[in-house]
């Protein structure tokens, strides 16, 4: 009873926080040269495409615009820009409209090719944008990071964030926030990474975080997370650092419910039966759609003595949590927290939705 008592507290603070609390549909830009792996980055994260599958991509050659409205705090819109234009000094692009519209920009560097003129293009880039639209997010994915060594990281990372840190101060920019991402399409951090992107458009994210808290001390989570099922993204996550084994963990918890849902769930549904005849990145998009189902529920025992748990708290947004199988004993607890946990997130839901409206 106590946990739905505090997250009804919780909620009462969103509603009391103002109109501002439900923003226009942010626009997210994905920038960077030639072959720097933007398109493989967006068809993997967005599309299920394989890694694999991104060999054959043929190089972008248009404005690629993608509207992403999976759950109900997954909405924004990304676009990806061709490398080879100069989207700064070509008459086509309208350098000031296409800024200030913007809530995030992630420059892609290819780390396994010379990147000094992708840091004079980033440096242009962030002076630009700072100049028109001072509150956009920059974000830097220093990418394909699984071709160096683990010491090779290290160093081309140390080298990226000085130099662009330099170059900001000596243009009187030093007041510009970039964060730095290493990451890779063949393994968990362009999801992770993505993720924390994400988090910065989401203005509930201080209420779904506390939110969370109050669920794990109440239950006995070591860790949770609040995932968008159809891109693995985590749009919350609790307080406690996020280590990447759990990430990982989570993760591919939501790849396991999805695979057995595949094989054992194709019945009466057509979008699954495809995915699992190898129907491809298409199908595997439409199959997630069939796979979240608002009851969904799975529960995963290790050996070393944890329990993943997966519960659907709305359509496209579930659950996942770690927890050591002694605090699973009172599973009836469990579940009323859960039950207190997703009411109260359907709620933010109900009022996010009537405000957006009322906006237009």
């Amino acid at each position: 009873a106590r946990l739905g008592h505090d997250s009804e507290d919780t909620f009462s603070n969103f509603y009391n926080s103002g109109p501002s609390s439900v923003p226009d549909k942010p626009s997210v830009l994905l920038l960077g040269l030639k072959r720097s792996g933007k398109s493989s980055i967006l068809k993997v994260v967005f599309n299920k495409m394989s890694p694999n599958e991104t060999l054959f991509l043929e190089t972008t050659h248009t404005v690629a615009k993608q509207d992403i409205s999976y759950s109900s705090f997954v909405q924004f819109q990304i676009c990806d820009y061709p490398g080879q234009v100069d989207w700064l000094s070509n008459s086509t692009f309208n350098t000031e409209s296409i800024f200030i519209s913007c809530s995030a920009l992630v420059f892609v560097i290819d780390a396994q090719d010379d990147f000094s003129e992708a840091l004079a293009k980033l440096h242009d880039t962030i002076s630009t944008a700072f100049r028109i639209n001072p509150k956009i997010s920059f974000e830097i994915f220093i990418h394909k990071v699984d071709g160096l060594s683990d010491e090779h990281k290290i160093e081309t990372t140390r080298e990226i964030h000085q130099r662009v840190t330099e170059e900001l101060v000596q243009a009187g920019l030093d007041e510009v926030h970039v964060s730095f991402y290493m990451t890779s399409i063949y393994d968990h951090s362009i999801f992770e990474s993505f993720s924390k992107v994400v988090q910065k458009l989401i203005r509930q994210l201080p209420t779904l975080e506390n939110l969370l808290n109050i669920l794990n001390s109440n239950s006995g989570f070591d860790k949770s997370f609040l995932f968008d099922v159809s891109t693995k993204i985590y749009i919350a996550t609790d307080s406690a650092p996020v280590d990447v084994q759990s990430y990982e963990l989570c993760s591919d918890m939501i790849d396991v419910v999805y695979d057995v849902s595949c094989i054992y769930g194709a019945r009466d549904r057509p979008a699954l039966a495809a995915a699992a005849a190898g129907g491809g990145a298409a199908a595997a998009v439409a199959a997630v759609d069939e796979v979240a189902d608002p009851q969904a529920a799975s529960l995963i025992k290790l050996t070393n003595g944890l329990v993943l748990w997966f519960k659907s708290v709305a359509t496209g947004l579930s659950l996942v949590c770690i927890m050591r199988q002694e605090h699973f004993v009172k599973q009836g607890i469990v579940e009323y927290n859960f039950h207190c946990f997703r009411q109260a997130i359907q709620e933010i839901f109900e009022v996010r939705q009537p405000r957006a409206g009322a906006r237009h």
